[in-house]
């Protein structure tokens, strides 16, 4: 399927790794140029270099950005207006969980989860929404958790931020309708930097790779039996927001192996 990207331009925030460096590889791959962002300048580096080399340097742009800082933001959306006239989308995907209960998550952890999950979302939007207007297939992709519909008591905190991002985006699939379409994914257990730390931790050292994730997928009672991969996140997130998901705004797509357990 042509998802008609070619010549298109999206933004990927927290493209450095997992998911949104899937997303910038799926993107490149259907005919975009992308422009992406991370924290670390050196990590930046190192992972743009294989997508120059392969699709070559005016196609891409990587640039250190924390999307929790307005400022940066602003610049990062200021360089990007240098180096494109218009966005056809935007993918957010930063933030990651906190395990908490709720008698041990201190006030301050309170607010910086809701400042990390909320900021992330609210100052790429408004930066690079004169962007958007300027598109005539302008999309807006969050990436989210299943925490956000089916909350975990040990991510109380977190489950609760990511449940008031998913009541933003769809605020806003209305708002900016009909000029931008503002979708999300919510996740489950998806392979990612933090699941390769926990495998190098495990007290079994003779255990390998695919039988410890094996044990943690019937662990978690998903019932494909694995956890996901980042690109097939990416896929089902670049299909979202190209123009051939036209008509679809204000929804959410669950990726999660089938480990919900809601209608």
């Amino acid at each position: 399927m042509d998802l008609g990207l070619k010549g298109r331009v999206a933004i990927v925030t927290g493209g450095t790794s997992g998911i949104g460096l899937a997303c910038v590889g799926v993107l490149l791959e259907e005919g975009a140029d992308v422009a992406f962002c991370g924290r670390d300048a050196g990590r930046l580096a190192k992972v743009a270099e294989p997508f120059t080399a392969r699709f070559g340097e005016g196609r891409i742009l990587a640039l250190t950005c924390d999307v929790t800082k307005s400022g940066e933001v602003t610049a990062f959306a200021q360089a990007v207006a240098a180096w494109r006239p218009q966005v056809d989308m935007l993918i957010n995907n930063a933030g990651q969980g906190r395990v908490s209960t709720f008698e041990s998550t201190t006030d301050e952890q309170w607010r910086a989860e809701l400042d990390l999950k909320f900021f992330s979302q609210v100052l790429p939007i408004r930066a690079f929404r004169p962007l958007l207007d300027k598109s005539n297939a302008a999309a807006i992709l969050a990436v989210n958790s299943l925490l956000a519909l089916q909350p975990e008591p040990h991510m109380v905190c977190t489950s609760a931020a990511r449940a008031g991002v998913q009541n933003l985006l769809k605020s806003l699939s209305v708002e900016f309708a009909p000029k931008i379409r503002v979708n999300s994914v919510v996740l489950g257990l998806i392979e990612s930097g933090q699941w390769e730390r926990r495998y190098e931790a495990r007290p079994d050292k003779s255990q390998t790779r695919d039988a410890w994730l094996a044990e943690l997928a019937k662990s978690k009672h998903i019932p494909l039996g694995r956890l996901g991969k980042p690109e097939e996140v990416a896929r089902s997130i670049v299909f979202l927001a190209s123009p051939v998901a036209a008509y679809v705004t204000g929804a959410t797509l669950e990726i999660s192996g089938g480990v919900s357990r809601f209608i």
